[in-house]
């Protein structure tokens, strides 16, 4: 993004709280425009720009070179609802069947006779967001689809516009805005000049969750630019403020990096809310394994709950590939999500098999998938990434899924006195409601799909399986086992899983996080087509 500039501060708070109680606004007098800024890590040239009011009435503009857009506003009523699609043709802001586009929107509750700012940006969505949720939509998209601008009250606004400015403030007054306490990302005039708010809006990653009971878009989320999360967990609620300075090294680090590595990946790979600790990801400690001077940036983009098609799909693959450059790698590790292909499952099943589910090959290594559905086989959804990868002349690298800490029964091994080991357990089998289209082993598709494109693999499975096995006596320090009571975690407090009583066996705290970072780099210099970045590690 090349800037979005404050130029001063509008006092608005208490007249937007005043409005937004109120059912609706009178009509905008004659001669009354609205416009502004739209931009989302860079100003958003072509996007199309739709401000619908309290009773429907809808307005549309195009953005131009500097992301401006300008619609009439006469007659409009408030409150307004303002998206913005980006420019490209795809129009899809709700589904993850398919790819969806970076949409977002702002709610505007003020129009004064004459010139009215309303920017569209990540902070602007995320308010936007909090409103939705608040009115009991899934997120902003159901919002803004829903035709019209609907009423909010007063407190949820101001709560909105509160969480925001405590988790921004200290990174806006780092960037030279001086009136923070009443800044306002929807109607703060802004210029492109990569100055003031520019400055933090460029450090931040924006999209919207998942919502696992319809497949559809949620509430949004931001991350900063190395993928901490910001906010994003809960659809409201308190943001984990951002650090200005690290976030601007980082951005620096990564245009500047010889090589960067990209984690394509799901929860065991994913970087974590500081209120989920000790929870993490390998990937999120993976770039401690590099020899310092080395310039090696690690984009770890992985996310919890996604698989390999819908990590594409809405959005989290794009935000790494901005930045990829010939030379670097991705790291493909998903495998565990794709098994969500239970359609028999009361709440989440028909979601799950529309959106995350893929299907595993055969026993002969043949791919499968309903008719007309060929994306929906594990192996096709594996291989947009490596040629993904190949055309941006990147080195793909395939591995297969961490191990759960699961004996042949799918329980916790090493149980009282069931002393049965840990085994592989990415493999789906058909149940008695039939609820598999299609069964199979996830991680000898992920074998096959190296064979078949001549991709370098660990098999990390294998990997912690042993791992697992050896550590049968206090495998809980390192899976997520954490104790409630400890005054460091209070958020597995009112846990139900990952706690010692019920530990999770799935995901890692730091130790585990770790072991499988080193494991990772084990199989790198194992692998002689990967000796080009084994020499990069330490």
């Amino acid at each position: 993004m090349k800037g979005l500039y404050l130029f001063g501060l509008i006092e608005a708070v208490t007249l937007v709280v005043a409005l937004a109680a109120c059912g609706g606004g009178s009509e905008a007098a004659a001669d009354t425009t609205l416009g502004g800024v739209v931009a989302q890590g860079a100003a958003m040239a072509g996007a199309q720009v739709t401000v619908v009011d309290s009773q429907g009435v809808r307005r549309q503009a195009s953005t131009d070179a500097a992301g401006r857009y300008a619609v009439n506003a006469d007659g409009l009523r408030v409150p307004l609802l303002v998206s913005s699609i980006p420019a490209g043709g795809n129009t899809n802001c709700r589904y993850n069947d398919r790819p969806r586009a970076a949409c977002m929107a702002a709610y505007v509750v003020t129009l004064r006779e004459g010139s009215n700012v309303a920017n569209v940006n990540p902070l602007t969505d995320r308010i936007a967001s909090d409103i939705a949720v608040a009115l009991k939509y899934i997120g902003p998209q159901q919002l803004v689809d829903s035709g019209k601008a609907p009423a909010v009250d007063a407190a949820v606004l101001q709560t909105a516009i509160t969480e925001m400015r405590a988790g921004f403030s200290a990174a806006l007054t780092a960037a030279g805005v001086t009136e923070v306490a009443g800044f306002d990302p929807v109607s703060t005039p802004m210029n492109a000049d990569g100055r003031g708010v520019d400055a933090v809006l460029d450090l931040i990653n924006h999209t919207r969750n998942y919502d696992n009971n319809s497949g559809e878009s949620a509430h949004a989320v931001l991350t900063d630019i190395s993928f901490r999360p910001i906010v994003g967990l809960l659809g409201n609620g308190a943001y984990e403020p951002l650090d200005f300075a690290r976030a601007q090294r980082e951005l620096a680090e990564i245009r500047n990096a010889s090589v960067r590595v990209l984690v394509v990946g799901d929860s065991t790979a994913a970087t974590y809310e500081l209120g989920r600790l000790p929870r993490m990801g390998w990937g999120q400690v993976f770039e401690g394994r590099f020899k310092a001077g080395s310039r090696v940036k690690v984009l770890n983009g992985a996310r919890a709950g996604r698989a390999s098609r819908d990590f594409y799909n809405s959005g989290w693959y794009g935000q790494m590939a901005r930045f990829m450059k010939p030379g670097d790698y991705v790291i493909i590790n998903h495998g565990h999500n794709d098994q969500n292909c239970d359609a028999s499952k009361a709440l989440r099943g028909a979601a799950d098999v529309a959106n995350l589910c893929s299907y595993p090959n055969d026993a002969g290594g043949h791919r499968q998938h309903p008719a007309g559905a060929s994306d929906m086989s594990f192996q096709t959804a594996l291989e947009r990434y490596v040629t993904l990868a190949r055309m941006a002349g990147a080195t793909p690298l395939l591995m297969t899924p961490t191990t759960r800490y699961w004996n042949v029964d799918r329980n916790t091994a090493y149980q009282g006195s069931d002393t049965r080991p840990v085994v592989p357990n990415h493999v789906t089998r058909q149940n008695a409601a039939n609820g598999f289209a299609f069964v199979g082993d996830y991680s000898q598709t992920i074998r096959d799909t190296a064979n078949a494109r001549g991709v370098p693999l660990i098999d990390l499975e294998a990997k912690t399986i042993v791992f697992a096995n050896a550590h049968a006596a206090d495998w809980k320090g390192y899976w997520l086992a954490v104790d409630p009571a400890d005054p460091r975690y209070p958020y597995y407090r009112t846990q139900t899983t990952g706690t010692l009583a019920s530990p999770d066996t799935t995901h890692f705290q730091q130790a585990g996080a770790e072991a499988v970072a080193d494991m990772v780099v084990q199989g790198i210099k194992e692998t002689p087509a990967l000796a080009s970045m084994a020499n990069l590690l330490q």
